[in-house]
């Protein structure tokens, strides 16, 4: 699950919890949601991320004489 998919939840379920009596959908919508987003924020770098992971460079150029 995405950080798009996340916010998805998280907004529905704020939406149900705001408008509607099922409070407790709603409840579990925004906690799937957040924890999603969660998630997603703490293996951004595993899925590939932006940049290296520890400021090293992730290819290695080798120039053979």
């Amino acid at each position: 699950m995405g950080i798009t998919t996340s916010l998805l939840l998280l907004a529905i379920g704020a939406i149900v919890v705001a408008v509607t009596t099922y409070n407790t959908v709603g409840w579990i919508l925004v906690a799937v949601g957040a924890l999603g987003i969660l998630l997603s924020l703490i293996f951004w770098s595993a899925w590939g991320g932006f940049g290296a992971r520890d400021g090293a460079a992730r290819r290695t150029t080798v120039i053979e004489e």
